[in-house]
Parts: structure tokens; sequence; C-alpha cells
């Protein structure tokens, strides 16, 4: 039986797992995928010692970009965006070769392009980290606007202090890329100023579970259109699929 497994931290909050259950049920394939908490990427090597019949695996936060220094190799998109969310693992007769790719370019491009229609939106993305980079890789091939809001200053960053009503009324495409809502940031939230979202709003969430973040419940009261991450976790996965069962 073919093994694939996701390792993160926290990881109790993924669906990934169920989806990739059913999909294996459905479809008779004669394998099975499980959560790995890892309480530092450090403790990566040992997953591999311990589980030698994995294939695959999927990475979540806050590991994307840590796992990279153990990827013997790298794809074009997971390179120019310092960001790996699905490793192949290929036997070898001196051990493992270790792929990294990124399917959060394409699966959030999945999930936002039914969304857009002709619309011309201009966008926030909300966070820095490794999910926010896919999320700018793929509004720069979409040729959407962007400005990225973080924690910290920084060059082509906005702080959220500095977010105004002028910037939320000129943003009208607004992406949570970071971890609040779920997991250990449950029930929070990214601190912008609500009270200026109109019904021209679309909020994206990377989160899907919860499926109604504090986020989107916010978007929600102000007759915003809302999306969750579900969406682009089925995008994901089927492509993180292709990349595991594909011939080398």
């Amino acid at each position: 039986m073919d093994h694939y497994g996701l390792i993160g931290n926290p990881v109790s909050q993924s669906l990934s797992e169920k989806y990739f259950a059913d999909k294996f049920v459905i479809e008779n394939i004669d394998a099975r995928y499980e959560r790995f908490l890892l309480e530092d990427i450090n403790a990566f090597p040992q997953i591999i010692a311990a589980y030698p019949e994995l294939k695959g695996l999927s990475v979540t936060s806050p590991f994307k970009a840590g796992i990279i220094p153990y990827c013997h190799e790298l794809d074009d998109t997971a390179r120019r965006i310092g960001a790996v969310n699905t490793l192949k693992i290929i036997k070898s007769k001196s051990g493992h070769v270790i792929k990294g790719y990124n399917t959060d370019v394409s699966g959030f491009a999945a999930a936002i392009l039914p969304f857009l229609g002709k619309n011309k939106f201009d966008a926030l993305i909300l966070g820095s980290g490794g999910a926010a980079r896919a999320v700018v890789f793929a509004l720069s091939r979409l040729g959407i606007h962007y400005r990225v809001v973080s924690r910290t200053p920084g060059k082509g960053k906005t702080t959220y202090p500095e977010i105004t009503r002028e910037i939320i009324h000129a943003h009208t495409l607004i992406i949570n890329a970071t971890p609040l809502g779920m997991g250990r940031y449950r029930g929070l939230y990214p601190d912008i100023p609500y009270q200026h979202l109109t019904p021209r709003h679309l909020l994206f969430d990377l989160i899907y579970n919860p499926p109604l973040s504090p986020f989107l419940q916010k978007g929600k009261a102000k007759q915003a259109k809302i999306k969750n991450g579900y969406t682009m976790l089925q995008a994901q996965a089927e492509q993180a699929w292709e990349i595991w069962s594909s011939r080398d």
C-alpha cells in the first residue's frame, strides 16, 4: 500500500486526510494518507526514516519555506516563490530523492477565477509568508495589481495600522493569507478596518476550516461577497496527486 501524508503545525484543522481517504475509496486506489504533527522542521528526517514507504507529502504552515533545504530538487514555481507545499519522495539506491513543488499558485488561481469574471480588482494580500508569496505569484500572472500587508514594515509592504478607508475602497479583493482563524488562532482575524467594506468587495480566505472564518463573517456582515479556501484545497490536492502518481 502506498503511503502519503501531511506535515505541519498545527495539522488537526486540515481536511486533506479526509479528502484523500475518500478519493482512495472512490477511485479504488490502494493507498493511505495521514497527518504528521512536527514541532520543528528539524524533525523532518525522522519522518522519512520512520516511514520508508512514504511516496509523497503535503506541506502546510509554518514549514513551506523551511522544508526547502531538505529538497534535492525544486520545480520552477517553488524555486521562484521560495515556498514548497508538495513533496514527491522517490527511492534511489543511495536513499531518497525529494522533489519540492508548489501547487498553491494554481490552486488559488482555480478558486478565484470564477469569481473575477470580467471584473478588474485591485487586491490587498494580508500576510507575507509562503502562502502569501504564492498568491502574489498567481495575481501577477493574472495581471491583478496588489498590495501586501504585513505586521512588520518592509520594502513594498503596508503595515496594518497604515490601512485607511481609501485603501480599503481602492482594493475590492481582500485575501487572508495568514493562519488567523484556524487552529491555535481560531477566533482571530486580521486587524483591518472592516467598517469600510462594501457589497463591492470580495473577501477570499485561504482557510477552509472553519468554513466561515471570523474574517469572512466580518465581510458577510457588510454584505461583501465571501469565499473560503476549500475549492483551493481540492485543486491543490488533485494537482498533488498528479505529481505523486506520475512517472519520472
